[in-house]
Parts: C-alpha cells; structure tokens; sequence
C-alpha cells in the first residue's frame, strides 16, 4: 500500500495535471526553438502531422514523459519508506532556492549576451529553471527529505531518454543546431544539451509530482493561502 504521507493526490489525478502543465508551458517554448532553428527535424522521418513549427511526435513525447516517469516514481513511493523530518530540511530548502535562482539568473545573462553558441543552453536553463524555483520555495524541504525516491527515479529516467534521444538524433530524426549549442557531445553524437533537457523536464515531474501527492503540501497550501488572504493579497472566502 501507498504510505499516508502520499495520499494527499491519486496518481492519475497527479499525472493530468502535469501533463497539462507540460503542454501549456513547453508547447511555446519548444516552437520558439523550431522556428529559429535551435532544433529541427527531417520531414521525411515524421508523420508530417505538426501544430505550429513542432511534429506532433513532440507533443506525444510532452504526455508520454510524465506518464513513465510519474510511474516510476509512485513505484518508488510504495516501495521506499518515508524519512522524518527534521529541522534542518528547512535551511535545505531556501538553500536550494537561492543556489537555483542563482544559476537561472546566470542562464539569462548568457542567452543576452548573445553568444551564439550558449544560445540552446540558456534557452532551456531560463525556460526550465523558473518552475523549479517556485517548487523548491513552496517545497524544498520535503523534496530533498524524498531525494532518495527522487534519485531512484531521475537517474533511470534521464538516461533511458537520452540514450533515445541519441538513436533518433543518429538516425537524423532532427538535429541540433551545432551553431546555437556547445561543442560537446555524449559519445560523439548526443549535445550536452540534451541531457540536460531531460535530466531539467524529468525534475520537474518529479518535483511536481512528489508535491501534489505530498500531504504535507496540503497543508502548507492552506497555511500559505490563509497568509495571503489575511493580508488581503487573495479574496477572502465568503461565509455561507
């Protein structure tokens, strides 16, 4: 059986909600990288189904990823007993915030200072960072107490995709713009890039993941909404 501590959130409840979020928030992002040539695909090697500048096999990939890594994850969390809390996961959290915003602001000098070969390292970074920050703010502290269930899943995850991701960049299913990334490649073929992206998306769904079945979120969502509503940042609910 699934541990209490994990039953603020069914698992399919979870999963649609991140795969919504990864449509509306990616879909954007990775047509701005097509339709400047960060990326881009053989015509011959894909349906020929695209909305906007991106084949519909990356908005298969935007659903699928969240399913198989959601998946794994709530294995985990029937399987790894949950760690206690202790004090010092709170300095843990603003930490971890503070070091990320830190390196996301660094991937927004990069991508300004428009040198072309930081272009898709900054792109991502800036895009994928933002997320993060406001998971770590809200819930640092109970993800780095469930970094062994997070661990266990990213690693796995990260590779397994990328490994796929440099089949399909060999058989020149798309490529990446050696101009816009840096000159380094996995095993001669993969642009560090690449791993980086799925290592930053696979965090996010484990991140989002973890926080919405999290019963602790539940009540620091009521605890955070009550702030604000008692400082009138937020409509008070109305009484009867």
């Amino acid at each position: 059986p699934t541990p209490a501590i994990w039953q603020n959130m069914s698992v399919r409840q979870a999963l649609l909600i991140i795969i919504a979020l990864a449509l509306f928030y990616t879909t954007p992002w990775d047509n701005y990288l097509v339709a400047t040539r960060v990326w881009w695909y053989d015509p011959a090697l894909v349906t020929g189904l695209t909305i906007g500048w991106v084949p519909i096999e990356e908005y298969t990939f935007f659903i699928v990823q969240p399913i198989m890594t959601g998946l794994l994850l709530a294995w985990w969390q029937r399987r790894l007993p949950p760690t206690a809390a202790r004090k010092s996961d709170t300095r843990w959290r603003w930490w971890a915030t503070g070091a990320v915003s830190l390196v996301w602001l660094a991937s927004v000098i990069l991508l300004l200072s428009g040198w072309a070969p930081g272009t898709y390292l900054g792109l991502e970074l800036s895009w994928a960072l933002l997320p993060v920050i406001l998971q770590l703010a809200f819930g640092g502290d109970i993800i780095w107490r469930s970094r062994y269930l997070v661990l266990a899943t990213l690693l796995p995850s990260t590779l397994y995709l990328a490994a796929a991701d440099a089949i399909a960049i060999s058989a020149g299913t798309w490529t990446i713009n050696p101009a816009q990334s840096l000159p380094w490649l996995i095993g001669g073929i993969l642009p560090i890039e690449e791993l980086l992206f799925f290592l930053l998306t696979n965090t996010l769904v484990v991140f989002g993941f973890t926080l919405f079945r999290s019963t602790e979120s539940m009540v620091r969502l009521a605890e955070l909404t009550s702030f604000l509503q008692q400082r009138g940042w937020l409509p008070a609910e109305r009484q009867g």
